[in-house]
């Protein structure tokens, strides 16, 4: 599990240095409008995993450096916490969704259709894809050719599909031991899935040539890619619902398998995970920085604009999760292990002029 002394140490630290920027809210905290739809004191916030810890060291911060209650928290995945703050506009709904992904148009749709048509979209930084497993076990230097092989569901050999039936690491890679293949991925409702589907699975069938040979036999570019991304259903891969401390304690269990993690809990569980490379890179934050790990994303939340001078403390709230002493190179959301927006200045200008998406200004 996350490394709770660490992150206490942390809030601890930066709670200290911060206390010269204590705010008093005043307009904010009379903003509630006179029906009881709106009669909450409280920022709300509920979405990606990977986003969590990250989102609840600001709020930490936020609830004793400025005299607003702390902001709710919650976890749930990026697809749940969309759907959530799509519901509608009022007190009874989250006023944040935190994403490891960009928010789709058929949910835009959906949070319109509710009357949520006003949506600041924030990018926070950036964060890694990583293959981790038991400390004690065999270490692996993966590229995503291996992971479609050893996960997909069918592979396109002499002109056909035909199931996948590999079961030990070896038979995917002469390289590699012969463990027994035991993959823990993220379910269908994490932004982690999406990006992991796209950046390793359909990356791998395409350098490993098996998207062409489809093509090359006839096969529909839509139907290629689906049948790329498909993920076997044989217990090889197994989905996880929860967060990365269920991918965790699934490998502690299993010490043959192998999960796939955001970065910063990797890194404040080093002390039970090894890390394996990808296309030869270490993942850390300065190769993501750098543009060298192949599998990193930006990290988002959604801010209803609607709830803004409604709920006190929101914009405030926004503003700060992205300020350079709290998102910048030199924050502690980098010390936990997000790689800082190069264009933070840019975010920073979205939420203080409350762009909404599809503005275009």
């Amino acid at each position: 599990m996350v490394e709770r002394f660490a992150l206490y140490r942390l809030l601890t630290d930066w709670s200290d240095m911060m206390s010269i920027m204590k705010l008093t809210a005043t307009t904010a905290a009379i903003a509630l409008t006179a029906t009881s739809s709106f009669a909450r004191d409280n920022v709300q916030i509920a979405g990606s995993s990977t986003v969590l810890p990250y989102a609840s060291i600001v709020a930490e911060l936020f609830g004793e450096n400025f005299d607003y209650p702390t902001p709710v928290v919650e976890s749930g995945g990026s697809s749940a916490g969309l759907k959530r703050f799509c519901e509608g506009v009022g007190a009874n709904t989250i006023d944040i969704a935190n994403a490891s992904r960009p928010i789709r148009e058929n949910e835009v749709a959906v949070c319109a259709d509710a009357g949520v048509t006003d949506i600041i979209e924030v990018r926070i930084g950036y964060d890694g894809i990583v293959f981790a497993s038991d400390i004690a076990g065999n270490s692996f230097e993966f590229t995503p050719t291996d992971w479609y092989k050893a996960i997909a569901n069918e592979h396109f050999i002499d002109g056909a599909l035909v199931p996948n039936t590999f079961e030990t690491w070896d038979q995917v890679n002469p390289d590699f031991p012969a463990q027994p293949i035991q993959a823990f991925i993220p379910g269908t409702k994490h932004g982690t899935r999406e990006v992991f589907e796209e950046q390793v699975i359909l990356a791998g069938c395409e350098d490993g040539g098996f998207y062409e040979a489809m093509l090359a036999a006839g096969v529909d570019e839509d139907t290629a890619e689906q049948k790329c991304m498909a993920i076997r259903t044989d217990g090889r891969s197994v989905d996880i619902d929860g967060d990365y401390t269920e991918t965790l304690a699934r490998i502690e269990a299993d010490s043959n398998g192998i999960g796939v993690f955001g970065l910063s809990f990797y890194e404040n569980n080093t002390n039970l995970l090894q890390v394996a490379t990808m296309n030869g890179v270490v993942p850390t934050t300065e190769s993501i920085a750098a543009g060298e790990y192949p599998v990193s994303r930006p990290l988002y939340f959604y801010i209803k604009a609607a709830h803004i001078g409604v709920i006190p403390g929101l914009k405030d709230f926004a503003e700060f999760f992205v300020s350079d002493d709290i998102a910048g190179p030199d924050g502690p959301l980098a010390e936990y292990g997000l790689v800082s927006d190069p264009e933070l200045l840019d975010v920073q200008d979205t939420i203080a002029n409350e762009m909404v998406m599809g503005s275009g200004s």
